[in-house]
């Protein structure tokens, strides 16, 4: 039996836009730890790859890598993606690009829905099929949980990541 997974979902600002509180994105935390994080720790080795020799240093070579890990998700806006959490499906984006359009870069995932369970697994970056399988999850969830959870999210007056 796979083990459970604990969920959380919370609104914040969006950073280009912390000027109109009403510009509010998706946040998700899975076991405790921001979303952005885990997909941070599962990517950063294949940024290393793809950047490995593009500076002059190997130092810099990990700031850059480091930097591409740290701005590479942003949460999904409110109130566009409102119920979009319930979704079942082979590609159902959970995070967007920071920029502030969802699809320039998305972290897709399979979200599958049963009575008592919601899944996330198979997640990929539609923009480097070479990456394939990212090394994340599965997750899954007690359904009356996620429902609870994405049914009245925190909202926090700023980002939680730094």
């Amino acid at each position: 039996m796979p083990p459970v997974n604990a969920i959380e979902f919370f609104h914040y600002p969006w950073a280009e836009s912390p000027a109109h509180p009403d510009h509010l994105v998706w946040g998700i935390r899975v076991d405790g730890t921001d979303l952005r994080t885990l997909v941070g720790e599962a990517t950063h080795p294949l940024w290393r790859a793809e950047l490995a020799g593009e500076f002059d240093d190997e130092a810099e070579d990990e700031k850059e890598t480091a930097e591409q890990v740290r701005v590479q998700h942003d949460g999904l806006g409110v109130p566009e993606f409102q119920d979009h959490f319930r979704t079942a499906g082979d590609t159902v984006p959970l995070l967007g690009c920071s920029c502030g359009i969802w699809g320039c870069w998305p972290l897709m995932a399979r979200v599958t829905l049963t009575p008592t369970t919601v899944t996330w697994s198979t997640f990929r970056q539609p923009y480097r099929e070479e990456w394939g399988e990212l090394a994340l999850g599965p997750y899954e969830f007690p359904r009356e949980a996620y429902e609870s959870a994405v049914g009245a999210p925190l909202v926090l007056g700023e980002d939680p990541l730094p």
